[in-house]
């Protein structure tokens, strides 16, 4: 045999382009393409084909059709579609072809036209996966993704019913490179309801009166109601009634029918709110023929954590804040005061027409006890108290005399400046005179002191001055400080050493030993804040000064022979100490 390795000559290109014709005389096979042939003969394995044009019979093995669905083509003389992925096999020379890939790809044309065209397919569940079901194409028997949020348009529980059903389901989302289809029953049965929807919403306008509609469930924001069990409308909770309402279930039960009113519309959102109140008169309107400053007999029908709302008249309600409870009650709340259904007096504060509000006040419908108080005592009256409650800086006293509680400071229970010890010896229940020395009505405060009703102990330094001279006793002494005490007072002072003598080898608190009477100047002095500094030092300087201004400067002296008697006796001193030494 001639074996030719050389094939660019002319004669051998020809040789070739004679042999493809062979292959394939018809040249519309390609590679790749989806071509229709006749089953020529069955096996138990395989099905041969046949198709004109090709050099010999593709063969389909028997599990090729059954993955595609087309088992029951595989007779003699019926037609085929396969996509021939090899003319000539590399290997063997067979052509290879694939019913099952040629079905998927015929398929897969009709999901993306649809998609594109935004138009249903036809499909049934067949099983479920991971995360939702399986669902096949009718018409291709392609098998597309049903997430779980997609069934349908309301929860279910069992879908056992929708298995096999061959129904409408839109394609939502498709993978071209990896050949995968997302699809919804759910957006079919949205897009059939809000048709169907939009037709009945149509057939309302604002204004429009809907009689019987049917109270079909509630909830904290208002209630749903049933138009005839073809829509469903909201009455929000405003716009039940008037009166204050905490929950729709004080006013509805499930069944009920009323008239409303439609008060809004949403073709967006398909919807239409409606309103029960306003099929009824505003009684805002009748709110003339109630004054400010009148007392009202009123009905307790909400409590919230900064009042009360009550009600005057059926459907309209006035605040009462907690601020207009009591006169006397210290952060007063409605809840522990007020119980809903209860009745009570009122008296009107405040009307507002533009915002149609209403305020109320039971405290104003009795008499002001601090104005009472002001009247019958006054500020510089006296009174025994019972101490009802302390804190760390004061005492609360009660008394007879008026229902509220007097304030007493701390600094003012006593004149000596440890307030907190002072404090420490008063119990709930122990009486208590004090004097009265504020009142204050707009802000219900009574200011009590027990001290004034002492002698003030530093009144006797009332109308001195700093550099004044004070008598004083010694009292105590220690290193650093003596303590004396001014004659006629109870008052203690401590005068530091630095403050004892002008010379430092004066400033001694030996010098001292109790009970002596001492002389002391005011060094700083504040009547108000009751500060006072004494000052034996200052003393000495005051009395320097004045020597000095009245006989002669500090130098007089200096040139008699006495005037360094000091030194020369303490150089003689010296002198004495050498000698003893040598």
């Amino acid at each position: 045999m001639e074996y030719y390795k050389d094939i660019s000559d002319p004669a051998s290109k020809k040789f070739k382009e004679l042999l493809n014709s062979q292959f394939t005389k018809n040249k519309n096979l390609e590679e790749g393409k989806i071509i229709d042939c006749v089953v020529s003969k069955v096996t138990d394995k395989v099905i041969y084909l046949n198709a004109p044009g090709l050099k010999q019979e593709p063969i389909i093995d028997i599990s090729d059709l059954r993955s595609a669905g087309m088992l029951d083509k595989a007779v003699v003389g019926s037609t085929i579609s396969v996509l021939l992925e090899r003319i000539e096999h590399p290997k063997t020379g067979e052509i290879v072809v694939s019913a099952s890939k040629a079905a998927k790809i015929k398929g897969w044309g009709r999901l993306l036209e649809a998609y594109e065209k935004n138009e249903p397919i036809m499909g049934k569940i067949t099983g479920r996966v991971k995360g939702g079901c399986i669902v096949e194409h009718i018409d291709s028997g392609s098998l597309m993704f049903l997430p779980g949020s997609q069934i349908s348009d309301s929860p279910l529980k069992d879908i056992s019913h929708l298995m096999g059903e061959v129904q409408k389901f839109k394609l939502i989302k498709m993978d071209k490179t990896r050949g995968n289809a997302c699809v919804s029953r759910k957006e079919v049965l949205s897009s059939s309801n809000k048709e169907a929807k939009l037709k009945l919403i149509d057939q309302f306008n604002i204004g429009d009166v809907i009689k019987g509609v049917k109270v079909k469930s509630t909830s904290s924001f208002g209630c749903f109601m049933s138009v005839n069990g073809e829509l469903d409308v909201l009455c929000h909770l405003q716009e039940i009634s008037y009166s204050r309402i905490t929950h729709p279930d004080e006013f509805f039960s499930v069944g009920d029918t009323y008239d409303v009113l439609v008060i809004s519309k949403d073709l967006t959102k398909l919807q239409i709110g409606v309103s029960l109140k306003q099929m009824q008169p505003d009684p805002f309107l009748e709110i003339d023929k109630y004054k400010v400053g009148s007392d009202y007999n009123v009905k307790i029908v909400k409590i919230m954590d900064f009042g009360a709302f009550a009600e005057i008249q059926p459907g309209l309600s006035a605040l009462i804040h907690n601020s207009q409870l009591s006169f006397t009650k210290r952060n007063a709340s409605a809840k522990k005061i007020l119980k809903v259904g209860q009745e009570v007096i009122a008296r009107i504060s405040e009307i507002d027409k533009e915002k149609k509000r209403v305020a109320l006040s039971i405290r104003d419908t009795k008499e002001n006890p601090f104005v009472t108080f002001e009247k019958n005592h006054g500020v510089n009256s006296e009174i025994t108290g019972e101490v009802v409650s302390k804190n760390q800086y004061a005492l609360f006293l009660k008394t007879d005399a008026i229902d509220c509680e007097i304030f007493v400071h701390a600094v003012d229970l006593s004149w000596k400046s440890n307030a907190e010890e002072e404090l420490e010896k008063y119990q709930i229940g122990d009486k208590l005179k004090i004097k009265i020395v504020e009142i204050q009505i707009d802000e219900q405060k009574i200011r009590g002191s027990a001290r004034l009703l002492t002698p003030d102990p530093f009144g006797f330094l009332k109308g001195k001055k700093v550099n004044d001279i004070i008598s004083t006793r010694v009292i105590s002494v220690d290193p650093k400080s003596i303590t004396v005490r001014p004659v006629d007072s109870e008052l203690n002072f401590v005068i530091k050493k630095s403050q004892l003598a002008m010379k430092p080898e004066d400033q001694r608190s030996s010098r001292w030993t109790g009970n002596e009477l001492v002389d002391v100047a005011i060094a700083d002095f504040d009547f108000k804040n009751r500060k006072c500094v004494l000052s034996i030092k200052l003393l000495e300087e005051i009395n320097h000064k004045f020597v000095m201004d009245k006989y002669g400067s500090s130098d007089s002296g200096k040139s008699l022979p006495f005037s360094k008697l000091d030194q020369v006796i303490s150089k003689a001193s010296e002198d004495k100490k050498k000698k003893k030494k040598e």
